[in-house]
């Protein structure tokens, strides 16, 4: 063999090589990630449900793709979101609330879906079982969504003078009846009157907070909906200028300036659904992870909205609260 020939070989083998290491090499997993709401508000909990991610060595722009489809609270669009994921060929879906998940559940029977609700997901058709949950599909139980007896307990106690509560409600929220019923339950052994509203919008809202003023309401629950979640800051700041007393599902409202919140650990479920995730993506198979419940739930009071409000806490609360925002 002739030098010029064994250089031209060895130049040839030089391009060749490398196209062959890259095409051994597995492409990089995409993960879609399903939500009714916008964007915003969630930053600190998307970061939760990357570090699940991490928790298995997946670490975003690095060794796995994220896909992230928001309705902006337009529950309606949520089936064609869902689809466009599966056409993308994502190889795990995470679906954040019950209407997210039933659209996800809906869009694929091959797609690994992980995904977190609010409502039973057993009675929602989501799984068969918790600890089977069967198919392609597994998630976390976020188990709020029947604590607004609960939370109209609370905050009749926090404002034993008042006889008329406002319930605002998200109408398209699949739990929203079964937690009317609920909370009208509770009031009516408590003697307590309300008025319900409802909201699936900005406007809808502020037309809600015009509603209570006009009705005389003494105090507001805001019923548990991913929409009311990402309207966070709205929610406290019209509760606050109309002086009115709220309770809400999660804590974040408490730290928004809201007066009090009753609900689990919203960083601890996100990243509980990432770390799921993760698992699937190392090969475990839905089938082989039981639908996790959360059971951890705190009691959040705002200290210095209380005390904006005029109002003292009762030593009964002060005995069980989790924590005081101060």
């Amino acid at each position: 063999m002739q030098r010029r020939e064994f250089i031209t070989l060895l130049g040839g083998g030089a391009v060749v090589w490398p196209f062959a290491a890259r095409a051994q090499q597995p492409a990089r997993p995409v993960v879609g990630f399903l939500h009714g709401a916008s964007p915003g508000p969630f930053t600190r909990l998307v970061a939760a449900f990357r570090d699940g991610l991490k928790d298995n060595g997946f670490v975003e722009g690095q060794n796995v793709t994220i896909e992230f489809r928001w309705a902006e609270g337009q529950y309606d669009q949520l089936p064609a979101l869902a689809s466009d994921l599966v056409d993308r060929h994502v190889s795990v879906i995470a679906a954040i609330g019950p209407v997210a998940s039933l659209a996800a559940k809906a869009a694929t029977t091959t797609v690994p879906v992980v995904f977190t609700t609010n409502a039973d997901p057993v009675k929602l058709g989501l799984v068969a079982s918790l600890n089977r949950p069967g198919g392609n599909i597994t998630g976390i139980n976020v188990f709020t969504g029947v604590m607004e007896g609960k939370r109209l307990g609370f905050l009749t106690e926090m404002l034993p003078g008042v006889n008329l509560i406002a319930v605002l409600v998200n109408p398209t929220n699949l739990q929203t009846e079964a937690s009317v019923k609920e909370i009208q339950s509770v009031a009516a052994a408590a003697g307590r009157q309300l008025v319900i509203l409802s909201a699936n919008n900005e406007r809808d809202i502020d037309a809600a907070f015009i509603a209570i003023t006009e009705k005389r309401a003494g105090a507001l629950l805001v019923g548990n909906d991913i929409f009311f979640n990402s309207r966070r800051d709205q929610l406290v700041r019209l509760a606050a200028r109309n002086k009115l007393p709220a309770i809400y599902e999660f804590r974040e409202f408490a730290d928004a300036g809201g007066l009090m919140s009753y609900g689990t650990n919203l960083t601890d479920i996100y990243r509980q659904a990432g770390n799921y995730v993760g698992k699937i993506l190392k090969g475990t198979k839905p089938t082989e992870l039981p639908v996790m419940q959360s059971t951890k739930f705190e009691l959040v009071i705002n200290l210095k909205t209380a005390k904006a409000l005029g109002l003292t806490l009762p030593p009964g609360l002060l005995s069980i609260v989790d924590d005081v925002i101060e």
